[in-house]
């Protein structure tokens, strides 16, 4: 699994997809990108890809697609209209985007896989730099996205970032 931080402009979100399910089978990997304000931390990420493979290969995803089945765990909701909050959208982005080999049986081929499909999405019009998204969280986004309550923080010495895992992981207890 390998995360790009960047700033997108999107024109266009459905061609921007596209462009990203196109580079994806061209690697064959899967890639998601996500609003960079909804991510806690890298291990959010890590996490939501985890229990997405695992609801995956039980049988119990929701979504047929995987990519769209990590951005229900990562956002920590079963509805695919609600977690779409969590992904980018039009105009300008700061954004995480996910980009993770389909099969894990080849560590050294996932990793160029992974690598390739990154400078791909680098070279899209929409991507106007790297530059580092996750070093500053806005507290407030995400307490209001996931619930988390001035309560349950001060009840708590786990940070904000281990809360918002807490959740990605409540998913598959709500089930």
């Amino acid at each position: 699994m390998q995360l790009l931080e960047c700033r997108l402009e999107i024109d266009d979100l459905d061609s921007f997809v596209a462009d990203l399910n196109e580079i994806g089978d061209r690697h064959d990997v899967t890639i998601q990108a996500f609003d960079a304000r909804y991510v806690a931390d890298r291990r959010h990420v890590e996490r939501a890809v985890e229990l997405a493979d695992r609801a995956i290969d039980r049988g119990d995803n929701v979504a047929r697609n995987r990519a769209v089945e990590i951005l229900l765990y990562a956002a920590g909701r079963r509805q695919i209209d609600r977690a779409l909050e969590m992904g980018v959208g039009e105009g300008e982005n700061r954004a995480v985007v996910l980009v993770d080999s389909v099969d894990d049986e080849n560590d050294e081929a996932d990793g160029e896989n992974e690598a390739a499909a990154i400078e791909d999405v680098t070279a899209l019009e929409a991507c106007l730099e790297r530059t580092p998204t996750l070093e500053s969280t806005d507290e407030g986004t995400l307490c209001d996205f996931f619930e988390i309550t001035d309560a349950e923080r001060a009840a708590t010495d786990a940070s904000l970032a281990a809360l918002v895992r807490e959740r990605v992981a409540l998913l598959e207890v709500e089930k």
